[in-house]
């Protein structure tokens, strides 16, 4: 006889309030062997077994002429080069397969896998709590009746994920320490490390790559007490978490249209489309920058 769903699920419960099996077995009226049974049992799922030994239709003529194609292809540039559907396409075509799509896909997949150079891997990127993302973003609005640029200082915590924006009428240092000054205000807290990209607004970037700040942030940095990075020229892939905050104000209607009013206004609504976002999104569990 099986055991009914909501019995299992009463004896994990009681077991995890520390009640012992015998204990348990009278509260729910089963037998101590049932008990036992379900307390013990591992309710994971059990994953299927993956595609990776079964049979490839790709094989004997089939797989020769696609290893061709590929090992031709390393000695092309990237965008050159033949994708999945290209190669199944052409096998049609050119030698009569008869396979599905799906299975050229899987087999160019374990090719490119087996043939990866070292020079093809890449590092994921970890970002330290307390570390935030600088850059700027711009948008149109209306102030005063008159269309203008209006400048957007995007701060990211990559750690967390969290986002804060302050709008501006420009990028000089004196705005990016006025913004700055906002972020740190609302969130109640000064960052440890303040990434920037390519030294916008806060420095000037010499022939031999070093970076020289204006006195006015270096300054704004010694009272706060926070350490300044800055990254490399056309790099944005260091610093995606901003990057991609001032991509969603300039896709988001009420983010990066036209805002009447003034630059305190701006400021305020975009503010709220970020939070909006973010709540939709809830941080994942233990990931809070301090």
């Amino acid at each position: 006889m099986t055991t009914p769903v909501r019995v299992q699920q009463s004896i994990r419960q009681l077991e995890t309030k520390g009640l012992t099996h015998t204990q348990i077995a009278k509260e729910l009226g089963v037998s101590r062997t049932t008990v036992v049974k379900y307390a013990t049992r591992d309710y994971s799922p059990t994953p299927t077994a993956g595609r990776e030994g079964s049979r490839s239709l790709v094989v004997g003529e089939y797989a020769r002429k696609a290893d061709e194609w590929l090992e031709a292809d390393l000695r092309m540039p990237r965008k050159q080069r033949h994708t999945a559907r290209r190669v199944h396409e052409r096998l049609v075509d050119e030698c009569g397969f008869e396979g599905s799509y799906s299975s050229v896909q899987r087999w160019v997949k374990r090719w490119r896998q087996r043939h990866r150079g070292e020079a093809e891997g890449f590092s994921e990127l970890e970002w330290a709590p307390g570390s935030a993302q600088v850059d700027f973003g711009q948008a149109l609005a209306v102030i005063a009746g008159v269309e203008r640029t209006v400048h957007f200082l995007v701060v990211s915590f990559p750690y967390s994920n969290m986002r804060y924006v302050a709008a501006l009428p420009g990028e000089t240092a004196e705005c990016v320490c006025h913004g700055l000054n906002r972020v740190f205000s609302h969130t109640g807290m000064v960052p440890r490390v303040l990434v920037f990209d390519n030294a916008t607004g806060v420095g000037h970037r010499r022939v031999d790559g070093t970076v020289t700040q204006t006195r006015l942030f270096s300054l704004f940095c010694a009272h706060y007490g926070f350490e300044t990075r800055f990254c490399n020229p056309y790099s944005g892939w260091e610093k995606g978490s901003t990057e991609n905050a001032v991509g969603f104000l300039r896709r988001k209607p009420d983010g990066a249209d036209a805002v009447r009013g003034g630059v305190g206004p701006a400021h305020r609504r975009v503010a709220g489309t970020l939070r909006r976002a973010r709540a939709r999104r809830p941080l994942p569990r233990g990931r809070a920058d301090p």
